[in-house]
Order: structure tokens, then sequence, then C-alpha cells
């Protein structure tokens, strides 16, 4: 299995290094194309994969296609690699908004499409990435996918309605925690914390009650039980997040990050 990529940027050498690490295929089972030379020499001299001349010759080349380009050239990336499609070639689409619809009235055709959105922790191997599929994807290259998918991180199949809720709870979701954690590093800077140390400490404590989530399949709600004591300090904590509206204040976030996702 050849697996194609069209567009190097970030996410896309995420991906590549997810399925090489997890020895999905070889390096010489890796092929990309991106305009940018840059983009190019930087993933060659990284993961050591093969470069192809175009786009078109990507899909010729390949069995899985990752389209790991922006929102607003895909349409003009997919017109160029049409005329190339084979009808078993199995399309990864990274780009957001773009419903499986959509993408297939651009190939003018019946394409087999998994359409996914993945979070910047892909990076370093813990994304969280929800998709769907269009209905000509088999159960075989469902199982392809979610090869590729969870090589570098967690995956989760949804119903394509929903990959706009997908977008504010993981997609953009990175970036919610990210000011949690500088709000508490600050705070402990000024308790007289250093910065280093700050982030760490405030880091590692998000990072282990994620795993407390997953790994314990416990509710949130009852971890969180757990650490407020009775007259403590973490249930005057609490008190304080729930006066300030931090509940409401995520929701609300999420609801407009939802809204916005639906009218990409």
């Amino acid at each position: 299995m050849t697996i194609g990529f069209i567009g190097l940027g970030n996410m896309a050498k995420a991906i590549i290094g997810g399925i090489l690490n997890n020895a999905i295929v070889s390096e010489g089972s890796v092929i990309g194309y991106d305009r940018m030379p840059a983009a190019k020499n930087a993933t060659i001299e990284r993961y050591g994969i093969a470069m192809a001349d175009s786009n078109p010759d990507v899909v010729q080349r390949s069995d899985v296609v990752v389209l790991a380009v922006k929102p607003q050239v895909i349409g003009e990336v997919i017109e160029e690699i049409a005329p190339e499609v084979s009808e078993d070639t199995i399309f990864i689409s990274i780009a957001p908004g773009k419903s499986i619809a959509w993408l297939t009235e651009r190939f003018g055709k019946e394409v087999k499409i998994v359409r996914c959105m993945p979070n910047t922790p892909a990076l370093v191997g813990e994304g969280m990435t929800g998709y769907c599929v269009s209905k000509s994807v088999t159960a075989e290259d469902k199982q392809i996918a979610e090869k590729i998918l969870t090589s570098f991180g967690r995956a989760e199949e949804v119903n394509e309605e929903l990959m706009a809720a997908v977008t504010s709870v993981s997609g953009s979701s990175p970036a919610y925690v990210f000011i949690l954690i500088e709000a508490m590093a600050d705070q402990a800077v000024a308790d007289g914390m250093t910065r280093a140390q700050a982030y760490k400490f405030a880091a590692q404590a998000v990072l282990g009650s994620a795993k407390m989530v997953l790994d314990t399949g416990r509710h949130p709600g009852e971890l969180k039980d757990m650490v407020c004591s009775p007259a403590g300090t973490t249930i005057e904590a609490v008190k304080e997040l729930e006066r300030g509206g931090f509940r409401a204040a995520v929701e609300d976030a999420m609801q407009a990050c939802t809204e916005r996702a639906l009218r990409i």
C-alpha cells in the first residue's frame, strides 16, 4: 500500500510521523507533494519519503491520498487531480468545513472519501480525530483509514452532521486548554513559582487529569468530587470558578465555535 500526501504542512507531517513510527507502511511507501519547496525539503530531511512531481502524480502512484491542503484551495486541487482518480483510491480529507457532498461534487463522480477533523496534539502523537465516510467506503477501506488516523492519537467515527461539534470539542479545544494552562501558570508565578516550573506543574496536571478520564472511564464530575475534600482548598477554588461563570464561558465558547464551523 502506498500513501500519498497532497500538501506537506504541520498536520501532514504529524500524520506521516505517526504512520512511520507505527510501521503502518515503510518510508518508501509514502509519497508527497507540495508546491512550496521549503515544505518539500523539510519533509524529505525529516522523514526521507519520496516526492512526486505534481499533485496528479501523487494520485497516480497512491492507494490512499491524504488531502492536507487548506479549505480555500482544495477545490482547485481536486479539479487538478480528478482525471487521475481511480475508483479504488481512498481519499482522506482534513479540510475543515468541506462536506462529503461538497467534495464529491468537485470530483464529479462517486469517490471513496474519509472526511476527518484532527487536532494539533497530533503533532506529539496525542491527537483526537473525528471522521465520517462516504457511502462507497467499504469496511476494509474504513479499517485502512482507521489505522492511519489512530497512528497519531485516537480516532472516532461520527455522523457527518456532528463534524461541526467535533471542531469545537476537539479541533479547536487545544486553544481553550492552552489558555487554562497559561492562566494557572500566571497565578502560580504570582504566588512565587518560577515561570518554567509553573508551566510544567500546570501542564502535567491537565495531562494527568485527562488521562484519568480516559483510563478510568469515570464521570468527570465524580473525579472532580474525589478532589474536593469537605471544607478543603479545592472546593473553595471550584466555588470561585462557578461564581465566575467558568462552565458557562466554556459552553458559550464552544457554541460560538460550532456555529462558525457550520458557516465555513
